[in-house]
């Protein structure tokens, strides 16, 4: 049977555990690999909405659509290029734009269309498919299959939510900073002797120790622990976090040590970022999930140091944009055409890419959504190209199966 993320949650949820037991609810899976450049996938769960974040005010019907919601110049927004805007939340990353180290691909998607499901949206996101089920494990995996040079222990997950994205046969370690095996050194020991007999599980104590021990110094300690309920709350309680926001700072203790591993041999991190699903009172929920965005990827450029960040990729990806039209709440509902945000020193920013579609009723897709004009897998396969020199073959093949990358986009300096 193949397992999927509601399966997981729900199987999950009969074993009473909570994704808020983790204080940073989300793994972050590093890489170690042959090439120097580094890149960063972070997940946007929720279904971002690019209309807003990424601001087109100079098409027409923009403002008849965004009653509330409105944007632009006018209403605090920094323009772009006179065409978009940036949503406020993100105005602590202008110097990044200013710097061509932050960019934007608009009215992008990868191939689902119509059911809208936060759960088969991710998969696919992740699984970098055209369906559900075409392939194994998720795109970054499959890329690391690839390449030569990928020692065994190439990879590792922080927190306790799956990561699609790195799952298949290129072997992924994870843990959950939060959990962090907390012992005496009596009882290391005694474990230790328990174990040493068996080299498997001598070497996993080992490293679940010496990870804790660095969680630990990254301040891990002290999340939040979730309670436990019967199994149909925590199954609910358990989908809800994978939509709402985090509490405190837990992404900037993702992005602290994804740039602590990447200064080091490690070559690509993902996480992802809960808080973007905004059906209601948008302007204050969207504003709040870009203010922890720019901190994630501010946080990733500091630990970074100019060197490393020089040659770094960030791509911020979701699983579907949201309607063109406000809803009645103040909100938007799940829709179609999103967003991909990129920043880093590797990445040739200043621009807003994309085949704009136009938002007249006639251009929408289904006449509710931001139509994409293009496949973010496509996008996806030439920033990996770009910073490890995996050929267009095998990346249209295997890494993202029945893809055409089309021409060139230009994403990188």
């Amino acid at each position: 049977m193949q397992l999927t993320r509601r399966s997981l949650l729900t199987r999950s949820a009969v074993l009473g555990c909570s994704l808020a037991a983790s204080p940073l609810l989300t793994p972050v899976t590093f890489a170690a690999a042959p090439w120097d450049t580094r890149l960063v996938v972070i997940i946007l769960r929720g279904g971002m909405d690019a209309l807003d974040v990424v601001q087109p005010y100079g098409d027409p019907h923009y403002a008849g659509l965004r009653q509330s919601l409105s944007g632009g110049p006018a209403a605090g927004a920094a323009d772009l290029d006179g065409f978009y805007a940036l949503h406020p939340g993100l105005a602590p990353l202008l110097p990044l734009w200013r710097a061509g180290e932050l960019g934007f691909v608009q009215a992008v998607s990868t191939p689902y269309r119509d059911r809208r499901s936060h759960f088969d949206g991710q998969d696919l996101l992740e699984a970098g498919t055209a369906g559900l089920g075409q392939a194994e494990g998720g795109w970054l995996n499959r890329l690391l299959q690839q390449m030569p040079g990928v020692e065994a222990r190439t990879a590792f997950a922080i927190g306790q939510e799956r990561m699609l994205i790195l799952e298949g046969s290129a072997p992924v370690s994870q843990w959950a900073p939060g959990a962090g095996l907390l012992m005496s050194p009596q009882a290391e020991r005694l474990a230790g002797l328990l174990m040493e007999d068996d080299p498997l599980f001598h070497a996993a104590l080992n490293e679940a120790l010496e990870l804790t021990r660095q969680d630990m110094a990254l301040g891990g300690e002290d999340g939040e622990d979730g309670g436990e309920g019967d199994s149909a709350e925590a199954g609910e309680d358990m989908m809800a976090s994978m939509m709402t926001a985090p509490k405190g700072k837990a992404h900037s203790e993702v992005a602290a040590y994804a740039a602590q591993q990447l200064r080091g041999d490690s070559r690509i991190a993902a996480f992802s970022i809960n808080g973007w699903d905004t059906h209601f009172r948008q302007a204050g929920a969207l504003k709040g999930a870009l203010g922890r965005l720019a901190e994630t990827i501010l946080a990733l450029q500091s630990g970074l140091g100019p060197e490393i960040w020089g040659k770094t990729a960030v791509a911020a990806v979701t699983e579907f944009g949201r309607t063109a039209r406000e809803n009645g709440t103040g909100g938007t509902d799940h829709g179609t055409g999103g967003a991909m945000l990129l920043a880093g020193g590797a990445v040739r920013g200043g621009r807003v890419l994309g085949r704009w579609p136009g938002l007249a009723e006639a251009d929408l897709y289904d006449r509710r959504d931001l139509m994409p004009t293009a496949d973010v897998r496509g996008q996806l396969a030439w920033l990996l190209h770009g910073l490890t020199g995996a050929g267009k073959s095998g990346l249209e093949t295997d890494v993202f199966p029945g893809l055409a990358m089309g021409r060139d986009p230009g994403l990188l300096l």
